[in-house]
């Protein structure tokens, strides 16, 4: 069997983790490779909504089990939260069920602090991090300083460890950004106890994962954020610190050179992203109302990690385009396609004007896009509401001529159609 991806194709919030749960239910294992809890993934079933945050989304079957890669920093605080919360809702995961790799590393209460205090010194330069440590958490791993999930197997150094690393960090805390220091014992003693539980979750996931390959086993890689976010290929520095595309797949779950299968791109049927940075198709006014929606519904665009209201905008295909050419894309999955209906028209970005000149492709990549305006195809609208339909067929004929541009723009296939929040509110076209 063949390693399958699913990855953002936006800025991240793209409904990733509703298509995981459902692509799940045929998976043998389901794995996240990069990020933190600064990620957020919310999956409805039957009525019951389940926001997570650390732990891959397709868990919510009873088939797969669930890998935590090592290209992910893991809040253990947060790790357990999340596993007390799926056992009250009837998701109990063993240690069997649930596996994180040992070279996964940690996030302290020193990262969350040193995260807050570098964003507010930014002042209006701010880049909008949720403030979970992610950063910081990343500079430890590549200045070869951090803790990692192997360190919480050896109670008495992992306390000794923990304890310097607070230390160390409160010099930078008080001296830098005359912040308030932590209390290293406290620290210590809170996350010795964090270790005897997550103890036993800890393992080898990349021979497990590299053993499930050979017994023909169907993997599917869990990606969080977006590829505008990937802190090579996004729109920098307003991106995360980690790899968000397919390629960061191997590294992050420590695989040799798979074969992969699917490379599957979800994106919304319009654009969003949370935090500052450049939104070339970013819309301010009804139109903004009517596509984020008030926060009354789950579903409405308030990020799941943060809560903070999401700026939004018409569907850039001049960036999906990108997020395929980097990924690999070798489909689409297009989500809220429902949100649209009732608009008299529909925009889409097709390409991008400087000046005199007009760009298809970017010439720079995505991190500075403040000398192009958008070139809008403005298409009929449809009043019909999606939310009820199961086939292709019923589709009003100008949701399907939309699709079928986003094909033409982008040279991908859409293969699903979400029209609503649920597990069962997805379409399948090819």
């Amino acid at each position: 069997m063949a390693l399958d991806i699913i990855v953002g194709a936006q800025w991240g919030d793209e409904g990733k983790g509703r298509i995981v749960d459902l692509l799940s239910a045929q998976a043998d294992v389901v794995a996240r490779f990069n990020g933190g809890d600064n990620a957020g993934h919310t999956v409805n079933v039957a009525g019951q909504t389940f926001k997570l945050h650390l732990i891959p989304s397709g868990i919510i079957h009873p088939r797969p089990v669930g890998i935590m890669g090592n290209g992910m920093v893991i809040n253990p605080l947060t790790l357990l939260k999340e596993l007390d919360m799926l056992a009250e809702n009837g998701v109990t995961l063993s240690p069997g069920r649930l596996q994180i790799s040992y070279a996964a590393h940690l996030i302290t209460p020193a990262h969350r602090a040193l995260d807050q205090a570098q964003e507010k010194s930014r002042g209006q330069g701010q880049i909008g991090t949720t403030g979970r440590g992610i950063g910081p958490a990343y500079t430890d791993k590549a200045s070869r300083r951090g803790l990692r999930m192997a360190d919480m197997l050896d109670p008495k150094s992992f306390a000794e460890k923990m304890a310097a690393h607070i230390n160390d960090t409160n010099l930078i805390l008080q001296k830098l950004y005359g912040a308030e220091p932590l209390d290293a014992n406290q620290v210590a003693e809170e996350y010795r106890v964090c270790a005897e539980k997550i103890a036993p979750y800890i393992s080898d996931t990349a021979q497990f994962l590299a053993q499930a390959l050979k017994q023909g086993r169907s993997i599917l890689a869990e990606g969080a954020q977006g590829t505008l976010l990937d802190i090579d290929h996004g729109t920098y520095p307003y991106v995360t610190s980690s790899p968000t595309t397919a390629a960061g797949v191997l590294s992050g779950l420590g695989l040799g050179i798979s074969p992969i299968g699917r490379v599957i791109g979800a994106t919304k049927s319009f654009q969003t992203r949370v935090g500052s940075g450049p939104f070339p198709t970013e819309v301010f006014d009804e139109d903004a109302v009517r596509l984020r929606g008030t926060g009354a519904n789950p579903w409405d665009e308030f990020g799941t990690t943060t809560g903070r209201p999401r700026r939004v905008g018409w569907l850039d295909t001049v960036l999906l385009r990108y997020a395929a050419r980097v990924n690999g894309l070798t489909e689409l999955v297009i989500t809220k396609m429902d949100v649209l209906s009732g608009l008299p028209s529909v925009r889409i970005c097709s390409a991008y004007r400087a000046g005199s000149e007009t760009f298809h492709e970017l010439p720079l990549g995505p991190a500075d896009l403040s000398p192009y305006t958008p070139v809008y195809e403005d298409l009929p609208g449809w009043q019909a509401d999606l939310t009820g339909l199961r086939s292709a067929a019923q589709l009003p004929a100008e949701a399907r001529a939309y699709l079928r541009r986003i094909e033409e723009l982008t040279g991908v296939p859409v293969s699903l159609v979400s029209v609503g929040p649920e597990r069962s509110q997805v379409i399948q076209l090819n």
